[in-house]
């Protein structure tokens, strides 16, 4: 019997929430599952049958065009039929409550929900409340979770770097407002990464970090001595309050990912981004489509990863 909500009381997948408390081997299955969906796209007819009759419902409270996209391509090609839900002229901007409209969608019947919501939590409170049966996939909640981000980031490093156990994976930027990198750094420390480092300003990257068990650096260059992952994050104005930087050029200026910082890592580092980027603020051109760069490769992997998670709930 588990008490993780995520798991069934045999330990297998019911919902995808959080990438915190889930064991590894949960996770390694997952990325397992994506590898044969990569190929998918390779194909003439880009489809399976596993979802064929299953109903995915894109509940997207909060605008993101990448991932609810790459979500819809991901459940189209497992065969699901695929509902986007308008969120500005649902019910609930017209004052029905967020489980109200759960409630009508399941009778819908509805077998997956995929949910995006600025609410920290909000996922965990539609999976409390689904019947038996439907799953529910965060797709980014507020500052908690990004799951299937973290698990398409190990993804891409795996792919690329065989495993795990060696590595050195530095997380650079606004650690403070990103659901990716929490879900990233959660996601890689129980796959076995033995560092990751975190690196920004005082502001952005919290000494308390360091319970998440990562060394915390203000120093660029420090950072990214000998890595083998470089991961960059988004700056999140929209989540900012003011005060918290000085000016988009003086981040770049000392956090910036340039070709000479890059060096400082070893010479077959990978760089990261959960993208969309900001060319100039965090990263520039020469690294973001330079030979280091698995920028484009990561969302690429982020379908196959995203059709192992519908594909082991669906055989949940």
């Amino acid at each position: 019997m588990t008490s993780n909500p995520q798991l069934d009381r045999h330990g297998a997948l019911r919902h995808l929430l959080s990438i915190e408390g889930l064991p590894r081997d949960v996770l390694t299955h997952i990325l397992d599952t994506a590898t044969p969906f990569v190929s998918v796209a390779e194909r003439e007819v880009k489809k399976v049958p596993v979802l064929r009759g299953k109903s995915v419902f894109n509940l997207f409270f909060e605008n993101s065009t990448r991932t609810r996209t790459t979500f819809e391509i991901a459940a189209k090609r497992l065969s699901a039929d695929v509902i986007n839900l308008n969120i500005n002229a649902s019910s609930t901007s017209k004052g029905e409550s967020l489980l109200d409209t759960i409630a009508n969608l399941s009778a819908m019947d509805a077998d997956m929900f995929v949910v995006r919501h600025a609410q920290s939590g909000a996922p965990f409170l539609i999976a409390r409340h689904v019947r038996e049966g439907i799953s529910v996939i965060n797709a980014g909640d507020g500052r908690h979770q990004h799951p299937t981000q973290g698990l398409l980031d190990a993804y891409t490093i795996r792919h690329y770097k065989g495993g795990f156990t060696d590595l050195t994976v530095a997380v650079v930027g606004d650690v403070l407002h990103s659901r990716v990198a929490r879900s990233q750094i959660h996601a890689l420390s129980t796959l076995g990464v033995p560092e990751i480092r975190v690196v920004g300003p005082k502001t952005l990257v919290p000494d308390s970090f360091s319970r998440m068990g990562v060394r915390v650096f203000q120093r660029m260059e420090e950072a990214l001595a000998g890595v083998d992952v470089v991961s960059m994050l988004r700056l999140q104005n929209e989540r900012m309050d003011g005060g918290l930087l000085p000016s988009a050029q003086e981040y770049f200026k000392t956090y910036g990912l340039t070709l000479e910082r890059l060096a400082r890592a070893k010479h077959d580092a990978i760089v990261l981004h959960p993208g969309p980027m900001n060319r100039g603020v965090e990263i520039e051109s020469g690294v973001a489509d330079g030979a280091q760069s698995v920028i484009l490769p990561q969302v690429s992997f982020g379908i196959a990863v995203r059709m192992a998670v519908m594909s082991i709930l669906a055989v949940g």
